[in-house]
């Protein structure tokens, strides 16, 4: 091998493995600002991982929020319309943050069965619903329809 094409491939292979290593630092430092959504379903389906911070949404279950009357301690639960997942949050609620309305938590699905939101979001107007949540109903909705189907008997 000649000496110039000796000291090209030198060259690629130190930009390639500093680029590598840039990226995997990149990839370090982000590693806890990622967020994935989960619908209810998949939580309660076990899909959703434990201790780690995810977003989950759905519709505020009507008759599910309580607020504890010492601190700023809420519950409530949120469905997609086939499951249910607890939630309870420490701190203000959103303006529009109610009953019957969608809703996304960021927090961590604890090991007890309740979904410990660090951050409330609500919808911020009649017409808007969350990309997430929307897919999420619909996946639902899917589920459901399935599960009727199967229960049917045959003609």
């Amino acid at each position: 091998m000649k000496k110039a094409r000796k000291q090209r491939l030198l060259l690629v292979i130190f930009i390639v493995v500093v680029a590598s290593l840039g990226v995997g630092l990149v990839l370090y430092a982000l590693r806890d600002n990622i967020n994935l959504f989960y619908s209810p379903l998949q939580v309660q389906s076990g899909e959703a991982p434990f201790d780690t911070r995810i977003r989950v949404g759905g519709e505020v279950v009507t008759g599910s929020f309580s607020r504890a009357s010492d601190s700023l301690i809420a519950t409530f639960a949120v469905t997609d319309g086939a499951a249910q997942v607890p939630v309870q949050y420490q701190g203000i609620l959103p303006d529009l943050f109610a009953e019957g309305e969608d809703a996304v938590a960021v927090g961590r699905w604890s090991r007890e069965g309740v979904f410990e939101a660090e951050e409330v979001m609500a919808k911020h107007d009649e017409e808007y619903t969350p990309p997430e949540v929307a897919e999420a109903r619909e996946q639902a909705e899917k589920v459901k329809a399935g599960a009727d189907q199967s229960k049917r008997p045959d003609n």
